[in-house]
């Protein structure tokens, strides 16, 4: 028996990472391959029976996972960026989810046999979207950047919101199920925001004063949310899941607490809880639950599918939005993560406590996420197109790296009416990205968070410029996955060594290299230093680009050209853009190469006088 049960969790962690591997890949919401391999391992097979698999720590374990992703979803909730997204971000995730929560809980009230309390516990549920599942959406739609900003900063910001609100609406009705309702909630809630806040308040201390090593601060971070978690639900049952999430809000919006590294392990761990614990869920479903809800089960995708466009014109009255993009937000709004876990565990607890309609919570959720997924996945992009709210081709760029070049290239690829985005975890360099008017994300390119905060919508190239080769080469194996391997380019370093086998990069894994083989970012570095330009000039007919090449020279460094139709074409070591008339030049031009052109011009102006 413990040998076999052994077999079983490796095989679903197995199973697990390799459905978030083939989501990857494919740009799809891991949340369906997930989902799949549960309902195909439980109750289509019945390999996998997870109640007679892990009996009495069933709950426990789940009820862990779930405070651990709860967690992790509040630590990205900054405050401050509720209002940094516009009025309609604003408004989607205040007072409009409010009024989709009353619309979908009024409707399931009326097509099922759910108590008031239970649909309104529904309708929480199923309000909240998350990054997990709307990002990846939007890297296959490519809708307009408008649209593509108030879709993903929902996502955002509803999930660790959403969450609080779902754990607060449970309380509430567990606290009515105890009787002394009003006493007992308060209670909860109390030592639930209680423990969060001191919990946030310890760990922020000791992280504060540096008197946690660094090697040590994942693990203790761990610890301290387990410790909560059990605490809370020790002196005050179910109260520990409202403290995880209080405790990741808090630590977010501590002044001067960088939680970016912590971040980053919390995000890889919930990776592989989350894989875990949907097969584990997905395979507790019952199928004869969904049939018994009948076409009340239609009934309610119904109204959620009508209640989100309500919502959406409401929240965008006075918003400058069009009616063709307010129908493709309207559309978006696949449920995840959040829905999945948190039903699966109220469901759990709901069922010892005696409702006898939370058997059919978890598994109508189940059945909201599945559709909303599917059907918005395969027609989120035709839908885009005829509206004609879709980017054909993607013209921006993200450049891998915030140093003195980055930026220099950066600029001058704005001022050309390119979308550029920068990214790097050298604070500093970030800070100056943004003074010079630069889109700029703090944090590492190939990282979770990066996967999910990481604005890639209009983005169809990647110059890897930073200082560190080896995050160079990773972030162009990873981009070019997703936009192409002619579309990925890499940036020199000095201490790069190509002419050795021992350290040179195969040749499966290299990239091109902007700007030629010889050119180096030190290089380039150092031309700036020394008072170069990068300047750009439009070729015509009169002024070709062997006119071009004679006023400058060999010295200048040709970076990219600009062609009719406004497509960017760089120089690499193994491409040379054929530029015609009309077509616009970028070179680095030295500082002795623009005082020579400079004198010439200045003597032919005296010998014309």
């Amino acid at each position: 028996m413990h040998e076999s049960l052994g077999v079983l969790i490796g095989l679903i962690v197995v199973l697990g990472i390799g459905a978030q591997w083939l989501a990857w890949w494919l740009k799809l919401p891991s949340i369906v391959f997930l989902l799949l391999i549960g309902i195909v391992a439980g109750p289509v097979s019945g390999v996998l029976n997870p109640d007679v698999m892990f009996g009495e720590i069933l709950f426990p374990l789940v009820s862990l996972g779930v405070a651990l992703v709860l967690f992790e979803g509040a630590l990205t909730l900054h405050f401050s960026d509720i209002r940094g997204h516009g009025s309609a971000v604003t408004n989607l995730v205040s007072w409009g989810a409010v009024l989709n929560w009353l619309l979908i809980a009024g409707g399931t009230w009326v097509f099922t046999d759910f108590s008031w309390s239970m649909a309104l516990l529904f309708g929480a549920l199923v309000v909240v979207t998350g990054p997990t599942v709307v990002v990846p959406l939007l890297r296959t739609v490519r809708p307009t950047p408008a649209v593509s900003n108030i879709l993903r900063w929902e996502g955002i910001l509803i999930d660790p919101l959403g969450a609080l609100f779902v754990v607060l609406i449970y309380e509430a009705i567990v606290s009515d199920m105890r009787g002394g309702s009003l006493e007992i909630f308060f209670q909860v809630v109390g030592l639930g925001v209680l423990s969060g806040g001191v919990g946030a308040l310890g760990l922020g201390w000791l992280l504060k004063r540096h008197l946690v090593p660094e090697y040590l601060q994942n693990v203790v971070t761990l610890a301290t949310v387990i410790g909560v978690f059990s605490f809370s639900n020790h002196f005050a049952h179910e109260s520990g899941l409202l403290a995880v999430t209080v405790m990741g809000v808090w630590l977010a919006n501590t002044k001067n607490l960088d939680m970016s590294d912590i971040l980053s392990f919390k995000e890889s761990l919930s990776v592989l809880i989350i894989s875990v614990l949907f097969i584990v869920l997905a395979a507790r479903l019952d199928f004869q639950q969904l049939i018994a809800l009948g076409w009340g089960a239609i009934g309610v995708l119904m109204v959620i599918l009508l209640a989100r466009p309500v919502m959406v014109w409401a929240s965008t009255l006075r918003g400058d939005l069009g009616w063709r993009e307010k129908v493709l937000i309207s559309w978006i709004a696949p449920r995840g993560i959040v829905a999945a876990a948190v039903s699966s565990l109220f469901a759990l607890k709901l069922e010892q406590l005696g409702y006898t309609e939370a058997s059919s919570l978890a598994a109508l959720t189940f059945l909201v996420i599945i559709v909303t997924v599917l059907l918005q996945s395969f027609t989120a992009r035709p839908l885009a197109r005829m509206l004609g709210v879709a980017e054909e081709e993607p013209r921006g760029v993200l450049i891998i790296g915030a140093n003195s070049v980055a930026r220099a290239l950066g600029k001058v690829l704005v001022e050309k009416g390119f979308r550029v985005k920068v990214t790097d975890t050298n604070w500093s360099d970030i800070q100056a990205a943004r003074m010079d008017g630069l889109q700029a994300y703090f944090g590492n390119p190939v990282s979770a968070h990066a996967d999910r905060h990481l604005d890639l919508v209009g983005i169809g190239r990647v110059f890897a410029m930073s200082r560190r080769p080896a995050l160079n080469i990773l972030a162009c194996l990873k981009y070019r996955a997703e936009l192409g391997k002619q579309r990925v380019f890499t940036l020199r370093n000095a201490e790069e060594k190509d002419d050795s086998e021992k350290v040179r990069v195969a040749d499966v894994y290299r990239a091109p290299r902007l700007f030629g083989e010889d050119v180096t970012s030190q290089k380039i570095a150092s031309l700036l230093s020394k008072g170069g330009e990068v300047k750009a000039t439009r070729l015509s007919e009169e002024f070709t680009l062997a006119d071009y090449e004679k006023r400058y020279g060999a010295d200048v460094i040709k970076l990219f050209a600009i062609d009719n139709k406004e497509r960017l074409r760089a120089y690499t070591d193994t491409f040379s853009p054929d530029v015609k008339p009309g077509w616009v030049l970028i070179s680095l031009i030295p500082e002795s190469v623009m005082s020579r052109v400079e004198d010439t011009a200045r003597q032919a102006e005296q010998g014309v006088a």
